[in-house]
C-alpha cells in the first residue's frame, strides 16, 4: 500500500500525536494531556509517543507477530528505558494506539482508545474505534463541556476531570490506552477485512476523526474525497477551518480550541 502522511499541533504547544508508516504497517499515537498534573515521570508526552511508535514499527516487522505481541513487546522496552520514573502514577505519560497492517489476504487492525481506523470498502466506510472512555466520569465530561474553551473555569473542570478520569485508565472497569507496561495490549481491540474488499483506509487521531463524528459538518464520503484530492494536510486544514469558526467551544464543546492532529492515507 502507498501512505502518505500529516500531523499538526492543535495549538503553541508541542504536538503529543505522533504518526509512521512503511509500505505494510501505519501506526497514529495521541498523547495523552497531562493538564499541567504530576505524571511522576522526568518525560514528557512527545518523549513518549515517538519512543513507542518506533517500537511498534520495529516489532511489527516481523509478519508473524501479532499485532498484539507487537504493541505488549514495544511497551516493555519503553517502560525499561526510564525504570527511574514512577510508572505506577496515574498520570505517567499515555498514548492511544490505533494501527493498520497489510498482510498477504486481508488488513489487520489494533486500537486501544479513541482514534480510528476507517476502511473506504467497496459497498462503503467501516469506523473500528474504542470509547471505552466515554462511559467513565460522565458528570465531570458534561460539566467541562458547559463553560467556554478556554476560560478559567474550564480549565479547572478539564484538571478535575482528567484526574478523575487517571483513577480508570487501564483498570477493569475503566478504559485502555499505552502506558506504563505491557499489559494494556491485552485489552486492545482487534479485526480485519478481507483485502479484496477494501479500496482505501485512514487511520487517524481523534482531532482528525472530530470533523465526522463530532462536528458533522461532513461524511466519512467526503472526507476521503478530500484524502484523494489534497491528502491528509488538506482534510487536518478543513478541520482547522471549522474550528476556527467556534473559537469558544459554544456549538462544539471541546477540551481545547484545537487538538493535535495526526494521520496516515493508505491506498491500496
Amino acid at each position: 500500500m502507498r501512505v502518505s502522511l500529516a500531523t499538526e499541533p492543535g495549538g503553541t504547544g508541542p504536538n503529543e500525536d505522533w504518526v509512521a508508516a512503511t509500505p505494510s504497517v501505519a501506526v497514529v499515537l495521541d498523547g495523552l494531556s497531562t493538564a499541567g498534573l504530576d505524571t511522576g515521570c522526568e518525560h514528557g508526552v512527545p518523549w513518549y509517543v515517538a519512543s513507542l511508535g518506533g517500537r511498534i514499527i520495529a516489532e511489527l516487522a516481523a509478519p508473524d507477530r501479532s499485532l498484539v505481541e507487537g504493541l505488549a513487546r514495544a511497551l516493555d522496552q519503553v517502560a525499561q528505558l526510564h525504570p527511574q520514573c514512577d510508572l505506577k502514577n496515574p498520570g505517567t505519560p499515555s498514548a492511544t494506539v490505533s494501527i493498520l497492517r497489510e498482510e498477504a489476504d486481508q488488513y489487520s487492525h489494533l486500537i486501544l482508545a479513541d482514534s480510528p481506523v476507517v476502511y473506504e470498502g467497496v459497498d462503503g466506510y467501516s469506523v473500528h474505534t474504542d470509547l471505552r472512555v466515554d462511559s467513565v466520569v460522565p458528570d465531570l465530561r458534561a460539566e467541562t463541556e458547559r463553560y467556554a474553551t478556554g476560560s478559567p473555569e474550564h480549565l479547572d473542570s478539564v484538571r478535575r476531570m482528567i484526574t478523575a478520569q487517571r483513577l480508570t485508565r487501564n483498570t477493569l472497569g475503566g478504559y485502555w490506552v499505552a502506558a506504563g507496561g505491557p499489559e494494556a495490549a491485552e485489552h486492545a481491540l482487534t479485526g480485519s477485512v478481507l483485502r479484496e474488499s477494501v479500496r482505501s483506509a485512514a487511520v487517524m487521531s481523534d482531532g482528525v476523526s472530530r470533523l465526522v463524528t463530532e462536528y458533522r459538518m461532513v461524511g466519512w464520503d467526503d472526507a476521503f474525497a478530500m484524502l484523494r484530492e489534497g491528502g491528509p494536510a488538506r482534510l487536518i486544514s478543513k478541520v482547522r477551518e471549522v474550528e476556527a469558526t467556534d473559537p469558544d467551544g459554544q456549538r462544539w464543546p471541546r477540551y481545547k480550541a484545537g487538538d493535535d492532529a495526526a494521520l496516515a492515507y493508505c491506498e491500496i
